[in-house]
């Protein structure tokens, strides 16, 4: 046996072609370049195929505004319950629940009650709040925790629906915080690079 022959398993490996540029080979991106020059820096695509908003889009500013509503509803509303907690012991005087043990038992569930909300209430606030802060430099994270807000939104809507229309206005603003939030131009807004 010979190393010549083409049919030989233990023959001598074929010859590779020389790697690297060369004569005849045309330049690869990132080689250094000769002559002194520098290398051209390399070409990035553009963020998501698409643009990075450099402002905030006019539909989450939208969503930014009625997410400050609803902020702002919630607030009026602890201050509604706040109210009506100081009043609540005058009020039970005054309709001559002071003295029957178990009026007073009622009395002091329905109190509990209004406590209840009145922290459900300024919870809400607080949290709103928060959000409403991170909308110029928060992630996705904003975005979904807005959309999870108004989801909740809409249930304490239903709660203070005769509050004087003001949990008809609350589940209103809260659907479209909704549809604002989850619309493309904020999804983008929220996931833009950050330097």
């Amino acid at each position: 046996m010979s190393f010549g022959d083409p049919n030989n398993p233990y023959g001598q490996p074929p010859q590779q072609p020389p790697a690297g540029p060369g004569y005849g080979y045309p330049q690869q991106p990132g080689a250094p370049q000769g002559y002194g020059y520098p290398a051209a820096p390399p070409v990035s695509q553009p963020y998501g195929g698409g643009y990075a908003p450099t402002q905030m889009p006019g539909i989450t500013r939208a969503a930014q505004i009625m997410l400050g509503v609803i902020v702002l509803a919630h607030a009026v509303i602890a201050v509604m319950y706040g109210y009506a907690l100081s009043q609540w012991d005058e009020t039970m005087a005054e309709a001559g629940i002071t003295g029957d043990s178990e009026a007073e038992r009622f009395a002091d569930l329905g109190k509990g009650v209004v406590v209840f909300f009145l922290g459900l209430a300024t919870v809400f606030a607080i949290l709103g709040l928060a959000l409403l802060l991170q909308y110029a430099k928060g992630g996705n994270g904003v975005r979904v925790c807005s959309i999870v807000y108004g989801s909740f939104a809409i249930v304490t809507g239903i709660f203070t629906i005769a509050a004087y229309g003001l949990g008809l206005l609350i589940m209103t603003i809260s659907i479209l915080l909704i549809v604002f939030a989850a619309k493309r131009p904020s999804a983008e807004w929220f996931k833009r690079p950050r330097y």
